[in-house]
């Protein structure tokens, strides 16, 4: 199980850095929520439209641990990655939470989170 989930993250992480809107459409459920690491809150809606603004230009995962309930998995990490927002470049490394919720028979995003690490 806690490699379906990976495999899922990863496909999460391939659709951002492409700006695949459809396979987004499909990872995500329809009340996902992100939670940036400023504590701005996107809805689904808003998260797929951001790449209009927003450009992924790599995405290193490490640290990466599953935990699972029943039909929820709980995915920590760490993240280096390398963007654009409005055209202007930015590089963030991030520990970040992703939950993930099992219905019918499908794996779906419900939930990310990010907090900034410290430059030490």
């Amino acid at each position: 199980m806690p490699d379906v989930i990976l495999r899922l993250s990863h496909d999460f992480d391939e659709a951002e850095l492409h700006a695949d809107t459809d396979r987004l459409e499909r990872l995500l459920t329809d009340d996902f929520v992100s939670i940036g690491e400023r504590g701005f809150v996107l809805n689904k809606e808003q998260w797929i439209a951001r790449h209009g603004d927003f450009r992924l230009i790599s995405c290193l995962t490490t640290d990466a641990h599953v935990r699972r309930y029943d039909r929820t998995a709980i995915l920590h990490g760490a993240q280096r990655v390398e963007a654009t927002w409005l055209g202007e470049r930015m590089a963030l490394s991030v520990r970040f939470s992703q939950v993930w919720v099992q219905q019918a028979d499908t794996w779906l995003l419900a939930s990310i989170q990010f907090s900034t690490l410290s430059a030490d």
